[in-house]
């Protein structure tokens, strides 16, 4: 474990940094990775954080917390979301910045890694104030972001609106037209068709490709999703489309199990009328949401929040299979009783891939000049996401480990290339 304090939390609160380097040490462990590369990968590129004056509606001025940290550009300019929420900060930002440059060797991609976002409930700020907001962010990073430098994207509590004004803002303060510099926009302003969906589809890919190598039917398999947002509700809904019975529902308002089955076009018509939340759909019964992770069911996809498996939960999970749709929902101390109950857990940094990968698309494209439609896109994800799969899947076997390491083992494999053949000075 690494004695970094390098932005260290409060001591009650989980690190989802020292998570990183904890599962990173275990995977160089296993596979001998160099220490010298492994030291480097330990500790990020760049860290900023930056103070964002905005007028308020009401005329007063608030001070915003920004971030943005490079973990790595030993493959390629650095590729990370902006997520608005309150508890960001520089161990969260640290953490996903590790995740997205392990996620992308994964991939395969051409990418480092970065993650960026600013503290603030954008539920209780207007339009206009999440537009002026997202604006101040863009002019402070404007040094950071780059085509080929730092490309940001949507996260938690962002969407193509917030890259468009981002997008914007850079452009007129670079001076330059660059699509290509944020992705994850509306297709209208440069935008992949796929790319909304693209993170739900990663997690159906991969949840296929596991019940294969589990034999199982996927139409004689039962599903419960945690987390109803943009990856929930498309990886849901992607699953049923396969097949899968899903039995198990659930967002920040409500959970609801139907051992029957639940309509899942029926949940996402509710909650796109229902400002976006569940409680009150009729379509199951209402359960405890700390209940739905333990449910029946025979795969689990916690799409929510981080840190949600935890060892007083982990050993009442019924699942066979965990396909982590979130980042980081699984906390390290909780890997081993899953791995004595033999289940199998893909973890975040291949089951979630899927956005990044059409982000990537999106890149080539705006890059090009030149747009595939739906079909394409949806096509090369797939492929894309079943040799990212069948890599982690040979390694966990080569190395007799758990799908996690293998996924670590696998970018840190790809990550250890770079670092030595780019040299150090």
């Amino acid at each position: 474990m690494s004695t970094q304090t390098v932005n260290a939390p409060q001591a009650h609160q989980v690190s989802m940094f020292e998570a990183v380097l904890a599962r990173l040490d275990e995977a160089a462990r296993i596979m001998n990775l160099s220490p010298e590369v492994a030291l480097v990968l330990k500790n990020p590129q760049k860290q900023v954080k930056v103070s964002l004056p905005v007028m308020m509606d009401s005329g007063k001025i608030q001070v915003f917390a920004g971030y943005r940290t490079v973990h790595s550009t030993h493959l390629g300019p650095s590729k990370g979301g902006i997520r608005y929420a309150m508890d960001v900060n520089a161990d969260e930002v640290m953490a996903l910045a590790a995740w997205m440059s392990f996620k992308c060797a994964v991939a395969n991609l051409p990418f480092g890694g970065a993650k960026g976002g600013i503290k603030l409930d954008p539920r209780k700020h207007s339009i206009g104030e999440l537009e002026r907001i997202s604006r101040a962010y863009a002019v402070a990073m404007k040094d950071v972001f780059g085509v080929n430098k730092d490309i940001p994207a949507p996260d938690m509590g962002t969407s193509g609106r917030e890259m468009a004004w981002i997008l914007d803002e850079f452009n007129k303060n670079t001076g330059e037209d660059s699509p290509g510099v944020i992705t994850g926009k509306p297709v209208a302003v440069g935008g992949s068709l796929g790319r909304d969906a693209a993170t739900g589809r990663g997690v159906m890919v991969n949840t296929l490709a596991a019940l294969m190598k589990m034999n199982l039917n996927p139409k004689q398999v039962t599903a419960v999703v945690q987390g109803f947002g943009n990856v929930g509700s498309h990886a849901a809904r992607l699953l049923a489309e396969k097949g899968i019975k899903i039995v198990g529902i659930g967002d920040h308002s409500a959970a609801y199990y139907n051992e029957k089955g639940i309509d899942i076009a029926a949940a996402i018509d509710f909650v796109a009328k229902n400002d976006r939340n569940l409680k009150g759909f009729t379509g199951g019964t209402e359960i405890d949401k700390d209940e739905l992770l333990m449910s029946k069911c025979d795969v689990l996809v916690p799409a929510a929040l981080q840190n949600v498996i935890t060892l007083e939960n982990a050993g009442k999970i019924q699942a066979k299979l965990i396909v982590e749709g979130a980042n980081g929902p699984t906390v390290p101390e909780a890997d081993a009783i899953l791995n004595e109950k033999k289940i199998i857990c893909i973890p975040d940094i291949l089951a979630n891939a899927g956005g990044v990968t059409v982000s990537y698309f999106e890149w080539v494209q705006n890059k090009a000049g030149y747009y595939w439609n739906e079909e394409e896109v949806n096509a090369r994800h797939d492929y894309k996401m079943e040799i990212a799969f069948e890599a982690v899947w040979n390694n966990s076997k080569k190395f007799n480990t758990s799908m996690r390491l293998a996924a670590y083992i696998t970018a840190l494999t790809k990550l250890e290339q770079g670092v030595i053949l780019k040299g150090a000075y």
